[in-house]
């Protein structure tokens, strides 16, 4: 399998590429990253150096590796942070020059927009080129809560809120949604809910709730559903699979009082995570 994932970088920490490639490759997947932004760290830190890409920057590397003749065998597409949306249009036109090679390629948009206690945190125009443009042309979308919200035009306080917000997301364009962090006034205090929609369907996955602060993981569960459901075409075991790597990934950052989240140190946790947690049908 091989896929095309544009999204930021830094060089210290796992953040956008950074959490997304390693944990794909360790699947067994061919992956080609593109940075839309090359930070030296998170910029949760309050201090980084480094720079935005531009769009055209984008075009070039894609069309550099459409010249290697490569492009029908990319499986899909995955993005997130744009950064701005000039690089979110030379994002979809990647997705359009890899679906005209292979209209079996998926694209998954994890919309990048904001969180619950933080508001939006990425450039105006971002949020409305993610509802507009982006989310409409993705298979499949992994919104948090916050952007689930933004996306839906609702506010899901309850499961059936979460839902039905689930849904109007599937009427923008994307066959499957995958609501990677979820608390609603049925979800237990100490626990967290992941939620997924397809094909009229939906399935809760229920874990933990552990307690850190470290940033990546949405990066690297979009990434890990994306390659669990291109192998299974199934949202309810790509979920059941993403979502206990991620468990255990976290689990291990959060005993080892890291900042970051430990890609490498608890890369086994990707092929066989320690502690394994069913899909329930809600």
């Amino acid at each position: 399998m091989n896929i095309l994932s544009i999204q930021s970088h830094v060089a210290y920490g796992h953040v956008g590429n950074a959490s997304a490639v390693f944990p794909m490759q360790r699947l067994g997947v061919e992956v080609w990253p593109i940075h839309t932004v090359q930070f030296s760290n998170h910029t949760g830190y309050g201090a980084w150096t480094g720079r935005v890409l531009d769009g055209v920057a984008i075009e070039e590397l894609v069309e550099g590796i459409a010249a290697r003749g490569v492009l029908p065998g990319c499986d899909g597409v995955l993005s997130g942070y744009m950064g701005s949306d000039e690089i979110g249009a030379a994002i979809l036109s990647a997705v359009a020059r890899v679906r005209a090679a292979n209209p079996n390629a998926l694209y998954c948009c994890d919309p990048v927009i904001g969180d619950v206690g933080r508001g939006v945190f990425v450039r105006p125009g971002v949020p409305e080129f993610m509802r507009d443009r982006a989310v409409p042309a993705a298979d499949i979308v992994t919104p948090n809560q916050f952007e689930l919200d933004y996306l839906s035009k609702m506010t899901t306080a309850t499961l059936a809120d979460a839902k039905e917000a689930v849904a109007a997301v599937q009427r923008l364009g994307p066959k499957v949604v995958l609501v990677t962090s979820l608390h609603t006034r049925e979800t237990p205090p100490h626990s967290i809910d992941i939620l997924t929609g397809e094909g009229g369907a939906f399935w809760r996955l229920r874990t933990p709730r552990l307690s850190l602060k470290a940033n990546g993981a949405g990066d690297a569960i979009a990434a890990l559903f994306l390659v669990h459901y291109a192998r299974s075409r199934s949202a309810a075991a790509a979920l059941g699979g993403a979502a206990s790597s991620i468990y255990g990934l976290l689990k291990r950052t959060a005993e080892a009082g890291s900042r970051e989240i430990l890609t490498v140190a608890a890369q086994d946790e990707f092929v066989a995570p320690t502690q394994r947690f069913r899909a329930e049908r809600v």
